[in-house]
């Protein structure tokens, strides 16, 4: 009988894996049978070891030590079937006006350069058939206030996941993005985003925000072989926040005196 979304015998990086939506990713990939590397910028070889897995240290954003990471990979397993580019770091809320150069260069540095350095040393040791899946967000397809760095960062991520979708689909490798609205993790928690979350919950249909697990289970989806004409696609998940105004939410707006007001 055929083992659906198995990833026996295939070796997945996970960048930003840690902690976080990349450390549940890791978990599940782990669960599914695939061979995992844990790549963070803190070390976090208890947390893999307890997992079963294998960790190396590393800065994204350095071209030279994401090589280095990718020729350790390659020489102790022999291969590398799926990147998970899921590292990234968040400046804050601010309005765009009040949004200094170094949130903008902060956020690229992680987010884009994170990606497009995963990617370039990563997909030259992939065969036909591997995966890409990137980290992007629910800011990266929408306009959002207060996270200008951010957003604009995560738009980036979802350009680069088309262009590369196009110039690697010829050697068989698929890449995707995901598009989170606010996930329950201590990123999503940072100060100044209780309104987003108590937004969130109000205007998603489903009433709540995102669970990490939630997002690993469309990761673990993307990086299998189950789903191999999916390429090139950025992936909304967000509990229906995106599609219009549930009911809940037009009585809120009625209540607060808004454009629904009854």
């Amino acid at each position: 009988m055929a083992v659906f979304f198995s990833l026996k015998d295939q070796v997945a990086i996970v960048t930003g894996g840690g902690s976080g939506i990349g450390l549940t990713v890791a978990t599940r990939f782990t669960e599914a049978g695939a061979t995992v590397v844990i790549a963070d910028l803190n070390d976090c070889c208890e947390v893999a070891e307890s997992l079963g897995c294998d960790s190396y240290t590393v800065d994204v954003s350095n071209r030279e030590a994401m090589q280095g990471m990718v020729d350790h990979v390659v020489s102790k397993f022999g291969a590398i079937d799926v990147l998970i580019n899921n590292a990234g770091v968040f400046a804050g809320y601010k309005t765009l006006v009040d949004t200094p150069p170094e949130d903008f260069l902060h956020c690229y540095r992680v987010n884009v350069l994170g990606v497009t350095n995963g990617i370039a040393v990563a997909a030259p040791h992939m065969t036909t058939g591997g995966r890409i899946v990137n980290m992007a967000s629910l800011a990266g397809v929408t306009g959002c206030v207060d996270l200008a760095s951010y957003g604009a960062s995560k738009h980036a991520v979802v350009g680069i996941t088309k262009t590369a979708a196009l110039e690697l689909g010829a050697r068989g490798i698929r890449v995707n993005c995901i598009c989170p609205a606010s996930v329950n993790t201590p990123m999503a928690h940072e100060p100044g985003g209780e309104l987003l979350l108590e937004w969130e919950e109000v205007m998603s249909p489903l009433g709540r925000i995102c669970e990490p697990e939630e997002v690993a289970a469309m990761v673990h989806f993307l990086a299998t072989q189950d789903c191999g004409f999916v390429n090139g696609q950025a992936l909304t998940i967000d509990g229906g926040l995106s599609v219009g105004v549930n009911d809940r939410a037009r009585r809120a707006l009625a209540v607060s005196g808004g454009m629904y007001d009854e």
